[in-house]
């Protein structure tokens, strides 16, 4: 079976232009730019190296299987549309874009959802010639599954699994034809400690698609040791290997103490023993002063290559100031260790290394945009659907964006939500993806009043910051409004500017660098000049802002009534 990637637009939201009405009040973009600038980055790899984090910026949760030479890699997408990004690759290294599993209103029904709910864990699984993605729609819908016969899509409606409590399914098939879905639950009564969880596992017909009544059963309770009170068991994945079934999971909550653990059994019927060893993958108990840390690292997948390699995947963070991040939690890659038929990812007390020998596949990939290390994007918008980076908050359910290619442009009308409240914001966003970074827009000013239009960096509804251009008369006002759990949303920097200060299109920017974020425009010369400098980043980051995302910048539009 041959599986060819589509191209970098498939799988996103394809816009019905049949309700947007040019009429209303709107705003157009001309391009976006987005520039990263680590440090950490800024060394070529020597021959034979990859990079880590090889997704940088908020792709969680990943997810791996393999389909002949081909990989197939999905993340959590929380209450981002489209849902769970795919990506292909050969090496395990280069990543290509082949868009997202979830791209229909009925496929992701997400609406006044807070940023960190929605879509959990998706795990990806190869079987048969058919691809399996099983997930959770936290709030709307529970457990379910999708497949395709193309892992770039058409994806199926979601078949939903109404027994199957709790989060993060993994779906496994057994060589004797049978399958079983295993996820994290409550525990059997009453929690005995806050996090005390279980992880179950059930049987499920791949003929009826539907889970086998009454074949629910624990498997593992609290975790590696219940009498030393482990939390937060999750993200489980079974695999068969040399006679033994291995359950991999999380354990320690996604912030410092999180980790990867390991089980075995001898059938599915018998008691899942933990490694005298575990964790296998953790950076808890590391010097926090240590230079460019990565932290927080845990729920991995397993592949084995064709090769014959295991390799891991698993999320990250890289954290400044000891314990802030603003990239969310991303995707790493490390080789797997076998002893005594114990796999292991990392030795405890080694620090997750950013450079290692690649894995040595047959073939490569050639990635035609980079996933990790510094780069520049840019887009001119001169294609019919939103590139797979683009995302927007919920399911779009009426069409107030419209991309011109002829025109090279965007129109995105104004509405009234604003980005601290639950109802969709006209915001069309990409990931942060560097603790150093540029992002600039190029827009028309707008030309009437009534409505702003500019670049926001977002990480939640009471987490963000809007730098906008409003018109009023003959005047331009350029303000920068600050959203915060404690202090609600308010103008922080505000400038005014004449006609004769500007041509009919303005360039708006913002530069982040870890805890540091600037705002600024080009003047008619093309000279950059700063609105507000070193503004507090840190609120977007998951310490001060909490949740499991990371900071998303892009394009917002909204009406104004002062």
């Amino acid at each position: 079976m041959k599986l060819s990637p589509l191209s970098s637009l498939a799988g996103g939201f394809l816009l019905t232009l049949s309700g947007f009405c040019a009429a209303e009040k709107s705003a157009t973009f001309y391009d976006f730019t987005y520039e990263g600038k680590d440090a950490i980055f800024s060394q070529p790899l020597a021959k034979g190296e990859y990079q880590n984090p090889i997704l940088a910026g908020f792709f969680p949760d990943p997810s791996i299987t393999r389909a002949g030479d081909d990989y197939y890699l999905v993340n959590s997408s929380f209450s981002y549309s489209p849902g769970v990004p795919i990506f292909h690759s050969k090496d395990l290294v280069h990543w290509e874009s082949l868009g997202h599993v979830l791209v229909t209103p009925k496929q992701l029904p997400l609406k006044n959802q807070r940023v960190s709910r929605g879509i959990y864990a998706p795990t990806i699984r190869f079987h048969d010639g058919v691809f399996y993605m099983i997930t959770t729609l936290v709030d709307v819908r529970g457990n379910f599954l999708v497949t395709a016969t193309n892992p770039a899509g058409p994806w199926s409606d979601p078949i939903e699994l109404p027994e199957i409590g709790g989060i993060d399914p993994d779906i496994f098939f057994d060589d004797d034809g049978r399958v079983y879905i295993t996820h994290n639950e409550n525990p059997i009564g009453e929690p005995l400690y806050q996090g005390h969880r279980a992880i179950w596992q059930w049987e499920f017909d791949l003929k009826t698609k539907t889970v086998v009544k009454n074949s629910g059963r624990l498997i593992v309770n609290g975790g590696t040791d219940i009498s030393k009170k482990p939390v937060w068991i999750e993200g489980p994945h079974i695999y068969k290997i040399n006679g033994w079934y291995y359950l991999l999971c999380a354990e320690g909550g996604t912030s410092f103490d999180h980790s990867a653990v390991i089980f075995r059994a001898r059938s599915l019927k018998d008691k899942f023993v933990p490694y005298e060893n575990n964790p296998i993958l953790t950076q808890r108990g590391l010097d926090d002063g240590r230079d460019n840390p990565i932290t927080t690292v845990g729920h991995a997948d397993f592949v084995q290559t064709k090769e014959g390699e295991w390799w891991a995947v698993f999320l990250g963070t890289r954290s400044y100031d000891k314990k802030f991040f603003n990239t969310g939690r991303e995707t790493f890659l490390l080789p797997v260790t076998w002893k005594n038929e114990w796999p292991s990812i990392l030795e405890n007390g080694k620090e997750v290394p950013y450079r290692l020998a690649a894995p040595r596949t047959e073939k490569s990939t050639a990635a035609s945009q980079a996933t990790t290390g510094n780069f520049v994007w840019k887009d001119k918008f001169t294609t019919n659907k939103l590139l797979t980076d683009w995302n927007t908050l919920g399911t779009v359910e009426t069409d107030w964006y419209k991309l011109n290619p002829e025109k090279k442009n965007i129109t995105i009308n104004a509405v009234d939500n604003r980005l601290s409240g639950l109802a969709q914001p006209a915001f069309i966003g990409r990931r942060q993806q560097h603790m150093h970074f540029d992002a600039q827009t190029t827009l028309k000013l707008p030309d009437e009043d009534g409505i702003s239009a500019g670049i926001a960096a977002f990480q939640s509804h009471q987490a963000n910051y809007y730098f906008g251009v409003q018109r009023k008369a003959d005047q331009y006002t350029l303000f920068v409004e600050q959203t915060t759990k404690e202090n609600s949303s308010k103008i922080i920097a505000s400038t005014s500017l004449t006609k004769k200060d500007l041509d009919k299109n303005i360039v708006l920017g913002t530069e982040g660098d870890a805890g540091k974020i600037d705002f600024y425009y080009h003047n008619k010369a093309g000279k950059r000049i700063n609105i507000l400098q070193g503004a507090d980043a840190k609120l977007l980051s998951t310490e001060i802002a909490g949740g499991f995302t990371g900071t998303y910048l892009g394009m917002h539009v909204r009406t104004e009534t002062k």
